[in-house]
């Protein structure tokens, strides 16, 4: 199993930007597949982007072309840099990481877009 923390939440205009990160321990990060999911009010919650351990990745089609996902192993620690945000990308953002046989959840980091 592994803990997860994520922090980089806040309130940002229409067009900005804003990272997320993700902070593991608990276990071997590098063996993970790592990801990124969120929920809106009322909705249910939604994949946003996964990171593999091999490093490829794959992204919900709503994100892409303005979502980067990544990772950086020795500080076990995973990425979602945000651009070009829009209104409907307001959601509570939740960290996820997976093995073999387990997944592990993030508490949730609010992120907010303003018009």
């Amino acid at each position: 199993q592994v803990q997860l923390v994520e922090s980089g939440g806040g309130l940002v205009q229409a067009g900005g930007s804003l990272r997320l990160s993700c902070a593991a321990s608990g276990s071997i990060f590098s063996s993970l597949t790592m990801g990124w999911y969120r929920q809106a009010p009322g909705k249910q919650r939604e994949l946003v982007a996964h990171i593999f351990r091999d490093g490829s990745t794959n992204y919900a089609n709503s994100v892409k072309g303005r979502f980067t996902i990544s990772r950086d192993n020795p500080k076990s620690t995973v990425y979602l840099q945000m651009n070009s945000l829009k209104l409907e990308d307001t959601a509570v953002y939740y960290c996820m990481g997976a093995g073999t046989e387990f997944h592990s959840w993030g508490q949730g980091t609010q992120v907010t877009v303003s018009s």
